[in-house]
Parts: C-alpha cells; structure tokens; sequence
C-alpha cells in the first residue's frame, strides 16, 4: 500500500468568520480529519494553516466552504500550498493585529443552551445576566477594534477568572474562544439589584433598561396608567411602542415569515397584526391594528420578563427624535426625569444600535442584529467612499469594493444629540474597516446636515438627487444595473428643479435619472405647519374644487399662500389630505401619523379605486381628494372611501408607468410604500400590465435606506469615470 503524501495548505477565509465561532469551528474540524496547523484571525478574516494527507485536506477544504458555523457568512476561501512543518497538534493562535478589514458580526440574540444554564440552579452561571457563548452574544456593540479579540472589546476590563479561562482555552467547550465570555466570578455586573427593578415594574413604574445597543424605557404594557405615564414623560403622544414578550401568539396573528423573523438571532421588533382584546393597555399602539412585538434577546431581558410575569414596553432610551442613550452619566441625565429607576451595569457599550423593525419580511429599521452585516453592491466602488444620508431616520453607509456597510438608525440630524452620533458612529465604523474614505456621496439638498459635512470634507464629491437614491437603493439590493423605472412615494425631498418632490415616476439606471411622471405639485400653506396639520392642504384642495371649507381656522391659515407656500408633488401630503377630510387625523404628532391611521380604516375592505387623471406624466391627485369628499358628503362608509382612496393611487400610478412604454422593470421605493395596503395594490396592477416589480427586502424604503442609495450611485459613476 503506497504511503500517503503529506500536504500543507494555506487558507484565507473572507467574510463574516470572526465573533461566530468559526475558530472553534475550525478547530473541531481539523481535529476529526486529524490534521495539524493552527487558525487565527487576522485583518482579512481567519487564516488556516493545515497538514496532512492530500485526501484528508480536500475534505476539511469542503467542509469548511459547505457547512460553517449557522452565524458565519463565507465570502471566499483562497488557497495556496505551503513547505510541510511537520506540526504534531492544531492550535489557535493569537490573532494579527492592524488595520481592520474582516467584517465584525452583530449581536446576536441568547442561544438555547445559554438560556437552559441561565434558569439551571446548578449551574454556576444561574441567573447571570451576562451569559453569553461562541454562539451568541454581544459583538459589534463591543467591538473597539480589528481583528475581533477580547482585547479588542469593552470586555477587555474583565480579567478572566480560572473556571472562565479553562473553559476558553479547551477545544472541546462552547465557550471555546468566545470572547465574550463571564461569570458573576469575573464579568460585568448590574449596577442595581434586579429584584428593585422588578418590583418597580410590578407596581407600574418606569426603568431605564441599559440593553445591547443602547438603554430601553421599559413598563407594564397592559397597565394604562403606566403606558401613559411614558408617553407623558417621553413627550410621545401617539407613536406606537414596542412591547417586549416571551408569548407573542398571546397577542398578535402570526404567519411562518413573523414567527421566524421574531425567533431569528437578529431579533427585530416585529410588526404584527394584533388579536382582539388582548389586554395589552390602549394607549400602547393607538391608531393602528399593527402591534410592534420583540422576544427578548439578553439574559437580562429574560431575567425581567420571566420575574415580573409582564409583558413589557421597551422603547428606546431617549427623548422623541434624539439618538438612544448609551452612556451610563447620560442615560442618568436624559433619562432620570423619564425613568423612576436606572437598571444598568458596568460593561461599556461602544456602539450605539437601535433594535430593528421589521414589517412582513422587510426592514422599516435595519439596524441591531443586522448591522453592520455588509451588503453587496452592483457595482465595487473603486474606492473607498462614504454616503452621509438623509436628515431625518438618518443612516450612513461605507463602501469598500463590493461591500456596503450600512449603519444603525442615528434619528433625526436636525437634534444636535443625533449629529454628534452621526459623527462619532462613522469616525468608529472607518477605524474598524481601516478606511481613509476618497469620496462622499450626499443628498442635493443645501441644508441637510449630512449634506454640509459632506461638503466640508474636501474629497471628491457626488450629489445625489433624493428619490434617485431611493430608487437605486432598491435597484442595488436586486442588483439591478440595467435602467428601470422607479415609482417612489414619499413626504417630500429636494427635486432637481429646486422644488419638493415626493410623487414621482422615474426612468433610471444607477448612473443617471429622468423624472418621466409626478404627483400635481399643490402648495403648503405654511410651510412645515402643513405637514403638521394636514388639513391646510386639505382645505387648500376643497377650496380649489369649489367645495366648503369645514376649518374655520382656513381664513387666517390661507393668508399664508401669499408668503410661505412652497409647492410639494409629496404623496404623503394627498394622504394627509384625505385622512384630514374624513376625519381621520387633522393634526399629527408624528411622521406619518395621519397615513398610517388611513391605511388601518381601510383594513381589507373591497374597493373600487377612485377616479384620477393621469395626463402628459401628471398624475392629478386632487381628483382624488375631490371624490373622497363628494363620496363622505353622499354618506358613504368612511372605510369604503379610504380603501378606494389607496386603489385610486396605486392604479394611478400603475397607469403612468404602464403609458411610458419602458423599460419594463418598475423598483417600488419609499415612506408613503411602507403602507401595504398600497404597496400590494400598487403591485398587483403592475404585474397585471406585464411588468417586472422590484420591491425592498433588505433596506428600508424610508430615508433609512437613502445612504446605500447614495452609495451604489457614487460607486457606479466612479466606475463609470475609472
């Protein structure tokens, strides 16, 4: 029997392969095909060196691309042979340090058999609110460097006791490396008992929970008193909140997309549809039949839910548009006023990272557990570029070559709290990737914040049109080159002509746009004061059909189209327009309120779409507005009228792309198609006409998703000019 030829075979594994046990992984795997060498991470990802018998190699090869750790995204493995060593044993080794290259993960939500050691009374981590294993656990939140190490997290101040150590450095444990790890022996602590926490809730009080990312409010979401008491104290009058439970089918109708989205180790909020009568407190999603649901995802949060017996609200930590609170002095000045009593401990956050939301699959918020997971673009960036965003659910994204990394949502940059997070939250994310950016991408509009420090940079410079960018941000996730047309419907952005847009069809490709069909432009009166209370355009419309005018306020308020009217083509102001005339909502205390209370009263009611005219690209949405008024006059159900209203929209809109002829391919992009009511009737009629529809899986269609837009454009005309 001839002898069998001994190999040795480097390995470069790209992707995201640090923080998800893939070492550990590694180790096993060269371990049962009995091979020697040694794996570390370096600036690239994970470097294998292995030994042994050529046969041997080729199945450890193909087990490492086919069957990685569930965590882990292999991008690419590069192989290259190297002079035998003669190694006895296979060992992981200090990682390479530099400047960072390989992908950090994000955290990732308790795994199973952390959660059976947490409420295992013989288990030396009984009750500890820090557990975590090579599975799960915090990761991007901590991370203070590249490669990921221990000495490279916030971890790093918590010296390893004995028992902890044996368990990192044995091959055949699940904490095996995972730099995370603690006990109550070592690791961080709460900073206050739990129990005084749990019995604050239990009374109906109000805590500030420091999470992953950043602190939650949290309270009894089935005590009214103590809901509204947060809103109260939060300054957020209407806007839903988020509830936290270990029994979602308790209260809301879940399909296998929301169950397996709600159980994922992202763990988003998820927004589901409610059951009736739940016993949830009125006040915590009022106005709709979407309830926003999260299991938990910490041994924290598992310990609260489980010793209160409550479900319970976690909404961000932070007053109404400013970035979540992430530092434990600020959380008290911020927060103290709001919360009767702080919960935190004394493991630094890094990173601030809202939770996710996600609606029926897709993000609205693509931030913790998500970020800052890279997505690919179309077409590389030549070099290394940053994309500043929008002002408002603001977002950046870096792109290195193919990959796009796009941040957590910052807020709003109008709040001085949120642009220094914009600031800080990219200065750290180019210190990880080691980049020097070469270019910035920004929105064209002169006074976006984003936009100002964009300019200020001094590098090569790409403006990009708004909705252009919400076009090409769905285009790249699809990877889409070729030109398409692009409806996008949202509140307003700075159009090319200088004037607001928001209700528009577009030709495009991820170079160049044409605008080809848009909403009538109608005046604001008043500016901002008309996106705040929606009847001023409603009226303004009544007015100009001939109809009365039911706000005794218009006579004053209509003075103001001779000084402050700018004209909007916004499809989210004809939405105002009409909630505000069938009484819906006149006056609106968040963005999109008046919408999103529309789109419940419509619900799955059957309906007709009212008549509007499409002629020469302009989609008239007064006629709209006109027949909801006409219809409520002869006493038609309000429901009937709002879900007429939606399919009078989307057929508009369908018959103006259907009249360009091509291409045939149609992406669907922004706020006001966060509505799914629109959205599905919009494309359904698309699809009926014979078009191909594009619609976001991955970004958000809000201004969330603006900067990968931006992003995918500026890497395209780059490439365009190299």
């Amino acid at each position: 029997m001839p002898a069998m030829t001994t190999e040795r075979r480097r390995l470069r594994v790209a992707g995201v392969v640090q923080g998800v046990g893939f070492r550990p992984f590694v180790h096993r795997l060269a371990t049962l095909h009995g091979l020697s060498g040694f794996a570390l991470n370096d600036t690239g990802g994970v470097l294998v060196e292995v030994e042994g018998p050529a046969d041997r190699l080729d199945a450890f090869a193909f087990a490492l691309a086919s069957d990685p750790p569930a965590l882990a995204e292999v991008a690419s493995i590069a192989t290259e042979w190297r002079p035998v060593r003669g190694d006895r044993t296979f060992e992981i080794r200090p990682s390479a340090a530099g400047a960072g290259l390989a992908p950090i993960p994000p955290d990732i939500a308790t795994c199973d058999a952390c959660l059976r050691e947490l409420f295992d009374p013989g288990d030396r981590r009984y009750r500890y609110p820090f557990l975590s294993c090579s599975g799960c656990g915090p990761r991007f939140t901590i991370v203070t460097g590249a490669p990921y190490d221990r000495v490279r997290t916030t971890m790093a101040s918590f010296p390893m006791c004995g028992d902890c150590r044996r368990e990192y450095e044995n091959p055949a444990d699940r904490r095996f490396h995972a730099e995370p790890i603690a006990c109550p022996a070592c690791g961080p602590r709460l900073t206050t008992p739990l129990e005084d926490a749990v019995a604050v809730l239990r009374d109906g009080g109000i805590v500030a929970v420091k999470g992953l990312g950043g602190y939650h409010l949290a309270c009894d979401a089935a005590d009214e008193a103590a809901v509204a008491r947060l809103r109260r104290r939060k300054h957020r009058d209407a806007k839903p909140f988020a509830v936290m439970t270990s029994s979602p089918h308790s209260f809301a109708i879940l399909d296998p997309t929301d169950e397996a989205m709600l159980a994922s180790p992202a763990r988003p909020i998820v927004l589901v549809r409610r059951r009736a009568g739940i016993g949830l407190a009125a006040s915590v999603a009022p106005g709709t039949s979407w309830l926003g649901l999260m299991l938990p995802y910490t041994p924290l949060h598992h310990l609260l839910l489980a010793d209160t017996g409550l479900p319970l609200v976690m909404t961000s930590g932070n007053r109404t548009d400013e970035p979540i609170a992430i530092d434990d002095h600020d959380a008290e000045g911020r927060l103290g006023a709001i919360a009767d009593l702080v919960l935190g401990h004394d493991r630094r956050i890094e990173r601030r990272c809202e939770d996710s939301v996600v609606r029926t699959g897709v993000p609205v918020r693509r931030s913790r557990g998500f970020t800052p997971g890279a997505l690919r673009l179309p077409i590389p960036a030549p070099r290394p570029l940053v994309a500043t965003g929008a002002q408002t659910k603001s977002t950046f994204c870096v792109a290195r070559g193919a990959d796009a990394f796009l941040s957590g949502h910052l807020g709003d940059l109008d709040h001085e709290e949120a642009y220094r997070a914009f600031a800080a939250d990219l200065a750290l994310t180019l210190d990880m990737l080691g980049l020097a950016p070469e270019a910035v991408a920004c929105d064209q509009h002169p006074d976006y914040r984003a936009t100002r420090w964009a300019k200020a940079q001094g590098l090569e410079l790409h403006e990009v049109q708004h909705h252009h960018a919400h076009a090409a941000a769905c285009l790249a996730e699809h990877h889409e080159t070729e030109q398409s047309l692009a409806v996008v419907l949202d509140g307003t952005g700075y159009g090319g002509d200088g004037t607001l847009w928001g209700g528009e069809v577009l030709r495009c490709d991820l170079v160049a746009c044409e605008r080809i069909a848009y909403l009538e432009p109608v005046p604001l009166p008043g500016g901002e004061a008309a996106v705040r209370e929606p009847w001023r355009v409603a009226a303004w419309h009544l007015e100009q059909a001939g109809l009365p005018v039911p706000w005794e306020q218009w006579a004053v308020v209509r003075e103001s189209l001779k000084v402050n009217a700018p004209r909007s083509s916004g499809a989210g102001r004809l939405f105002d327009a009409v909630a505000a005339i069938l009484g819906v909502r006149e006056r609106v205390t968040y963005e999109g309120q008046a919408a999103i209370e529309l789109e419940h009263l419509a619900a799955d009611v059957r309906a007709a779409p009212l008549p509007c005219r499409v002629d020469a690209g302009v989609v008239h949405g007064g006629d709209l507005v006109v027949a909801a008024a006409a219809d409520l006059a002869n006493g038609r159900d309000r429901a009937a009228i709002a879900a007429a209203f939606h399919e009078g929209v989307a057929a508009a809109f369908a018959r103006a792309c259907a009249e360009t002829g091509s291409p045939r391919t149609v992406a669907l992009s922004g706020g006001c198609l966060q509505n799914l009511r629109l959205l599905d009737s919009l494309t359904y009629r698309l699809e009926a006409l014979g078009l191909r529809v594009l619609r976001h899986r991955r970004v958000p269609p809000t201004d969330g998703g603006v900067s990968f837009g931006q992003a995918a454009i500026a890497a395209a005309r780059m490439s365009a000019c190299a």
